[in-house]
């Protein structure tokens, strides 16, 4: 049975094309990876089939009582909600329903027979909803949910105010899995998740018996939990069937032979065209270069698909610093509390961290203590000479209405406008896309943009966190490259152990050091 049918899509921003003329079938219980490179239109189709963007063209239609959950990349939480109230609202429906039945029960000794046994089928039929869905256990189901995606150790009654952003995505996850819709559609839902409640969340999903539209860039976790890919890709959307290792090998095979079948096409032009023009003047030949032209005429020319550019990242390297890059003394990091025992670490020129460990305990909190950015609650931070820093933050809060070459002239104003387009070019992203405002392109797209500005400053000392949140499989690839080919020194703050392991010389675990329970 279809729960969702999109017929005939088109969409697109200005004069900029995303989607024409897709159509889409989602069936129950089928586990989908929508994958695609940054800015082919991922979370676009998601806003739409979720009517939060209006097409251009095109219809979607979903069958009725069919219940959908979104995780996006930006929901927000209403301010003074305790993570209890916010898990609590996902059975919201149910308790409308009991209220519902309630009334039906005062209801029952005003009415005729007849009207007694519509309500009694009535309360039977919300009887057997509320039992199917676990109203009577949602205690225990909070409970379960919140374990397994590490909010209990953060404490139910806390306010989502005061939540780091892993911390709020998880929230809004737990909520979505407590509320079981029919489809769940999840758009990047491991950016801020930490290993092990990724490990969770997969063996959930694995488990899961309705259907889901899962987009991802982490392709380990996409292989262990989808059954069919749906890749997006020069405004076409095409379904394979298996795990994304397997769309790699058929979508390669199919690129290969309609290469071959190009260049053969190519060559019969070519011989066509030669015959065409050696023989139209010629009475005795113009009818078999008339036949031939025709033939030319008639003939579906194969077009090959316009090549993506491929991101470059290259870091420039400053001047060689000290030989110690920082050390800490009995340094003691938080806001109003502490989040961890005293730390004495140090680190040396040519070091590659990765700074591992749960959500919330406090990792940006250190990168932003050692750096300087907030004080520390005690203890302090002794760092090296001549440092020259380069640092990616985690998440970019405000709207950033600058064009991209405004964003990078900003950083660079003795740059010409070629060396700023060539510059944003080489890390991937369009003409169409250097002449946007920043907030219009896609999460990769605007970490592509930072990226850019860091590549092109000249860095002795790199602080990373989370720098692959929302980037494609290509830029991920190129940055883990860069990285390691990188001759300064690094502190990385990752939960993706294929992405740093072959870039570190040592792991930075905090939850050895922290006051928390984990």
């Amino acid at each position: 049975m279809s729960i969702l049918t999109v017929k005939n899509l088109s969409h697109g921003f200005g004069d900029r094309a995303i989607f024409n003329n897709v159509s889409f079938r989602l069936l129950k219980g089928e586990h989908i990876g929508l994958i695609g490179a940054n800015g082919e239109g991922k979370s676009t189709f998601m806003n739409i089939i979720t009517h939060k963007l209006e097409p251009d063209e095109g219809q979607v239609e979903w069958s009725k009582r069919v219940r959908s959950g979104y995780l996006d990349q930006h929901t927000t939480l209403e301010k003074d909600t305790s993570i209890k109230t916010v898990l609590e609202s996902a059975f919201k429906y149910l308790f409308d329903m009991e209220q519902e039945m309630n009334d039906m029960y005062m209801r029952m000794g005003d009415v005729t027979p007849e009207e007694l046994d519509n309500l009694m089928e009535e309360v039977g039929t919300i009887q057997d909803i509320l039992n199917h869905n676990d109203f009577y256990i949602i205690d225990a189901k909070v409970n379960e949910v919140a374990r397994g995606l590490g909010l209990l150790e953060v404490g139910l009654e806390k306010t989502v105010d005061s939540l780091s952003g892993g911390q709020r995505t998880k929230v809004l996850l737990a909520k979505l899995l407590l509320e079981k819709p029919d489809i769940l559609l999840l758009d990047e839902p491991t950016n801020y998740l930490d290993e092990e409640h990724i490990e969770w969340l997969k063996k959930y999903l694995q488990e899961y018996e309705n259907a889901f539209i899962l987009i991802s860039h982490d392709i380990p976790f996409l292989n262990s939990v989808v059954n069919l890919i749906y890749h997006m890709d020069n405004k076409e959307l095409n379904r394979y069937v298996g795990d994304y290792d397997n769309f790699i090998r058929v979508y390669e095979a199919k690129k290969k032979q309609v290469e071959s079948a190009y260049k053969q096409q190519q060559q019969e032009i070519a011989d066509l065209e030669d015959f065409v023009q050696r023989n139209k003047a010629r009475v005795a030949t113009r009818n078999m270069a008339m036949s031939r032209q025709k033939k030319l005429d008639k003939m579906d020319r194969i077009e090959l698909a316009r090549e993506k550019p491929k991101p470059e990242f290259n870091f420039k390297l400053a001047r060689t610093p000290g030989k110690l890059i920082f050390e800490t003394k009995d340094l003691v990091i938080g806001y109003d509390e502490p989040l961890c025992r005293p730390l004495n670490l140090r680190l040396e020129r040519n070091q590659k961290i990765a700074i591992t460990g749960a959500n919330g305990l406090g990792k940006t909190t250190l990168l932003r203590s050692i750096l300087g950015q907030i004080p520390s609650i005690s203890g302090e931070v002794v760092t090296g000479e001549f440092l020259t820093i380069g640092y990616f933050e985690q998440e970019i809060k405000e709207a950033n209405y600058n064009t991209c070459i405004e964003e990078v002239w900003k950083e660079f104003p003795s740059y010409t406008q070629y060396e700023v387009r060539a510059a944003l070019a080489k890390c991937g992203l369009t003409t169409q896309h250097i002449e946007s405002k920043v907030v219009v392109l896609s999460g990769g797209e605007q970490a592509k943009v930072r990226l850019c500005k860091l590549i092109n400053k000249e860095t002795n000392f790199l602080v990373l966190d989370e720098p692959t949140n929302h980037l494609d499989v290509d830029a991920k690839a190129e940055l883990k490259r860069a990285l390691i080919a990188y001759k300064g020194t690094i502190v990385l703050i990752s939960h993706e152990p294929e992405f740093y392991r072959d870039i570190v010389t040592d792991v930075w675990n905090l939850e050895q050091w922290t006051t928390k329970i984990v």
